[in-house]
């Protein structure tokens, strides 16, 4: 019987399999606030659907909660949490931030998460953390000041994304210990409505890089480009292993984006019309049409471009993992 692993390697690297690989994920609101918690949905998830891999989704906020910024649930249909007052609100601001423990405080609660999922599922499941990129990071400490302040007060900002840059890389090799597969690293400012591609390079790529090359001993790493309108062409060369962006939003397609990629495409679902809007049936047509605009599969993990709503009917999402 073929892996999950096993099954994942051979499609990233373009051989053929049993089957397309398949994954979702969601948030976990107020759950994601506890460690014990969080755990245990993410792993009950994992035994309601058998997805070849667990991609672990915490709130936005848990490497920036020990910095003192607050959040509140109040009720988003992608389980996300709302940010209040943002820490970041003059220049100045950015050189206060230092260094975490990923062992202490609300991160040390997120490390002894994955330690938990890690214990309950062993190597039969592979599982990746998600790492907000530095300059996400530094948008949910500054809100709308972020772009301005990048732009006239460069220095400041870059002070800044080296101290959270820090702080990912510590917190990526405290969870290396409970058997992460690899990383979900998410982007949200390489878009061309955001930034320019100099300054995504300058305020974005040096520091992406840099966590990228922690993980370099990891065989499960996935890029996820977040929003419309992304640099993909510039990102593409990321050294990981699979990529994911909203491709039923936004350019390339799943099939030109696997032609612009070497590894494997995560994608083919749209998460609004066809797994919250849609029926079992129309997510099945979709599964098909991704899997035959990929060659026959080839490449392809069956997923959706972001976090699967929370409000999606579980016969749909059943019928994702029943489709492959």
């Amino acid at each position: 019987m073929t892996t999950k692993r096993e099954r994942l390697e051979a499609t990233i690297a373009g051989e053929k399999t049993d089957r397309s690989p398949v994954a979702l994920w969601q948030h976990w609101p107020v759950d994601d606030q506890y460690t014990e918690a969080l755990a245990d949905s993410h792993v009950k998830f994992q035994k309601d659907y058998d997805f070849d891999f667990i991609k672990i989704t915490m709130s936005s906020s848990y490497c920036l909660t020990d910095y003192g910024q607050q959040t509140t649930w109040r009720g988003t249909p992608e389980g996300t949490r709302d940010y209040d007052e943002y820490i970041i609100q003059f220049p100045d601001d950015w050189l206060t931030l230092h260094p975490l423990d990923p062992h202490q405080g609300f991160l040390g609660d997120i490390t002894k998460s994955v330690e938990l999922i890690g214990k309950n599922v062993g190597s039969e499941v592979p599982f990746i953390p998600t790492i907000f990129n530095p300059l996400a990071q530094a948008k949910n400490l500054a809100g709308d000041k972020l772009i301005p302040h990048l732009r006239q007060y460069p220095e400041a900002v870059k002070a800044g994304l080296a101290t959270l840059t820090e702080n990912t890389i510590r917190f990526i090799e405290a969870v290396k210990p409970s058997g992460i597969a690899g990383v979900f690293f998410a982007t949200q400012h390489a878009q061309y409505h955001l930034l320019s591609e100099k300054e995504y390079k300058t305020f974005g790529m040096e520091y992406d890089l840099e966590i990228l090359s922690a993980t370099d001993d990891l065989w499960l790493n996935v890029l996820h480009i977040h929003g419309l309108e992304v640099m993909f062409d510039l990102l593409a060369n990321y050294p990981i292993q699979v990529i994911n962006w909203h491709d039923q939003e936004t350019y390339p397609t799943l099939a030109e984006g696997k032609e612009k990629f070497q590894g494997a495409v995560c994608g083919g679902l749209h998460r609004w019309n066809t797994l919250v809007r849609g029926t079992p049936d129309m997510v099945r047509d979709s599964v098909k049409q991704a899997i035959e605009s990929t060659h026959g599969g080839n490449r392809l993990i069956v997923g959706t471009g972001c976090v699967t709503p929370i409000i999606t009917p579980v016969s749909n999402i059943r019928a994702v993992r029943e489709s492959v």
